[in-house]
């Protein structure tokens, strides 16, 4: 059924049924509690549901108030309502250098990984200029679908000079784990992040509506000598991460 069957007045609001804004508020619940409104997709603009429900656009907004008290929807300042995913929220920091299996542990999570490509391969043109090698050199890549409790957060594809990391079946679980043993753990790493709409296969591994918002996570991390250690091209869930950071006032 679509939304607008589904809010089609005349399939559930009553003249002696209370006020018609509450009315709506429990219509809004059963679409999310049936499935019609769906974790994690927007709901409607207001004007949308006030033209499909034949109400005003105070009482819609009325109901939507409620619900987003009620933690059922979350509203977000200029992108507007959304149905509440039963997704764990995650603040990230960006000061602080770890990694998935890192973070996941201290949040006392059980991390897995689902292995999407790992070997060792000719460069392309974007590592070889972001890990600096030269066109006859090798890259180890390890690309895989970290899940925290068996729910899928994030897509990683990490590609890796063969100096640093001469076997990547070495990784099982941390790659920073593997790094530390060999004295390469990264130092200090620079990281662009953007927003995105997921496409049809990241979305279908993440297990969301394609489309959906999403993190693309850019990220080249060096040695303490300034050599370059890992390139990592990674999408997170929209839903899933914050990312943190702490500002301070410049000293003149």
């Amino acid at each position: 059924m679509s939304i607008a069957e589904f809010l089609s007045p005349d399939r559930w609001l009553q003249s002696d049924g209370g006020p018609r804004y509450m009315q709506l508020r429990k219509r809004l619940t059963d679409g999310v509690e049936q499935g019609v409104l769906k974790a994690g997709n927007p709901l409607p603009p207001e004007r949308e549901i006030a033209s499909i429900t034949e109400l005003s656009r105070v009482t819609v907004r009325k109901a939507i108030q409620l619900l987003a008290e009620d933690g059922i929807i979350v509203q977000k300042q200029g992108s507007g309502s959304f149905v509440a995913s039963n997704t764990p929220q995650f603040e990230q920091s960006l000061s602080r250098l770890t990694s998935f299996s890192e973070d996941m542990a201290r949040r006392g999570m059980t991390s897995t990984s689902i292995w999407l490509e790992r070997g060792v391969f000719m460069p392309s043109p974007d590592e070889m200029l972001a890990l600096a090698l030269t066109p006859d050199a090798s890259v180890s890549r390890i690309a895989r679908l970290r899940t925290a409790d068996n729910k899928p957060l994030a897509i990683e594809r990490a590609s890796l000079s063969t100096e640093m990391l001469p076997n990547p079946l070495e990784v099982e679980t941390s790659l920073y784990a593997v790094l530390e043993k060999s004295g390469l753990r990264p130092d200090r790493a620079l990281q662009k992040i953007s927003a995105i709409n997921l496409k049809e296969s990241d979305a279908n591994l993440l297990d969301v509506p394609i489309g959906t918002a999403g993190l693309r996570i850019e990220r080249t991390s060096y040695l303490r000598d300034g050599r370059v250690v890992e390139f990592t091209q990674s999408i997170y869930r929209g839903d899933a991460y914050n990312f943190v950071a702490e500002l301070r006032l410049a000293k003149e």
